[in-house]
């Protein structure tokens, strides 16, 4: 049986960890791009990652491609406009469909140039479930679930400021650090990604789908409430300290919001914390978890 993205990510985990040791995030984030070059030469000394290329791409984020001699060598490009963060989960997510699905080039013909991600198939694996095999390969590299585990408790609630750290800690963008986050926690909780006024995602915890708390997006025009941090002219830090909106400005029940505002990536990030255990949503004949693997797929 193959292994699943996070086991193969485990594997390189544990030779960093030995190599580097357990402390080795106190020091700096995975070099993904001397990893996957070397790493790739070990498990494939006929047909490794040769280049790693800063390029501009038109309509997707980054790409693995592959050499026109065989055995075959491989090159990631991603795309020159992306910051520190978010080309590091790039050259990741290409390096993820290098391990799990580089045998796709020579099998199946709609692969035969390789592997071309837009963004939310990189940040949220959207997409052919290879995206989403890629995307969590990725994170578990980048962000190993234990040293996260750490870092962030299940059991504590985070905050915009906390995903922050956790982000320069693992040397990827804020929504990677918080979809992370929100992967593992038994919080209550909601992620939301918008722009002017409107949301493009939101994922919700387990703990907050099991008790009715989410947002459909994906075939439906979703529009910030008029009261949210995002929508209301604050100050970009006031918005990160976050409010408590009272019961009806997002749910039948009172959450705490906080927001990151800025210019400067073109969106707003909202998180939303709900207090205790919530009503009880799902009936006894639910399976709460497929339930929600299947909002993943389809939201």
């Amino acid at each position: 049986m193959a292994k699943s993205p996070a086991a193969v990510a485990n594997n390189i985990t544990l030779l960093l960890n030995a190599v580097l040791g357990q402390d080795r995030f106190s020091r700096g984030p995975v070099d993904v791009e001397a990893v996957a070059r070397e790493y790739s030469r070990q498990i494939a000394p006929d047909g490794f990652i040769e280049d790693i290329i800063r390029t501009d791409l038109d309509g997707c984020e980054g790409v693995l491609v592959p050499g026109d001699s065989r055995p075959r060598k491989w090159a990631i490009m991603y795309d020159a406009k992306q910051s520190p963060g978010r080309r590091a989960y790039t050259v990741a997510h290409e390096f993820g469909h290098f391990m799990l699905h580089r045998q796709m080039v020579d099998e199946d013909a709609d692969f035969s140039g390789g592997f071309h991600c837009s963004k939310d198939a990189i940040e949220r694996g959207v997409g052919r479930n290879i995206e989403k095999e890629a995307d969590e390969f990725a994170a578990s590299l980048l962000m190993p679930l234990d040293d996260f585990r750490r870092h962030l408790p299940s059991e504590r609630l985070a905050t915009i400021e906390r995903l922050g750290e956790a982000a320069t800690r693992y040397g990827v963008s804020l929504t990677a650090a918080a979809l992370r986050w929100i992967g593992y926690t038994n919080a209550r909780a909601i992620l939301i990604s918008s722009t002017d006024g409107f949301a493009h995602w939101a994922v919700p915890t387990r703990a907050a789908y099991r008790t009715g708390r989410f947002m459909r997006t994906r075939n439906e025009l979703y529009e910030m409430p008029s009261a949210s941090l995002a929508a209301r002219d604050i100050s970009p830090k006031e918005a990160l300290l976050g409010v408590r909106q009272n019961a009806g400005v997002w749910f039948p029940e009172a959450v705490y919001e906080m927001c990151m505002k800025t210019d400067r990536y073109g969106f707003e990030l909202t998180l939303l914390h709900f207090e205790g255990n919530g009503p009880s949503f799902q009936s006894e004949g639910d399976d709460p978890e497929d339930a929600y693997d299947r909002f993943a797929r389809e939201r």
